[in-house]
């Protein structure tokens, strides 16, 4: 995969969570380059969410 293919991979899945949590902000889904995990448990923390929950707003499809 490339650096492109993970931006845009990171962009939709940042437009996901916010739809989800509205109160996320840009900082709060800042992705250092190989921090996944470390970024999926930031916003579990923060939304008081279980890892599952946070994976399911990801992979569920956009609406709209």
């Amino acid at each position: 995969m490339t650096k492109l293919e993970i931006q845009c991979d990171w962009d939709i899945t940042k437009g996901k969570l916010k739809q989800k949590w509205a109160m996320l902000t840009h900082n709060h889904l800042l992705l250092v380059e190989g921090k996944r995990e470390e970024s999926l448990g930031r916003i579990k923390r923060l939304m008081v969410e279980t890892r599952e929950a946070v994976e399911k707003a990801i992979e569920e499809p956009s609406s709209g």
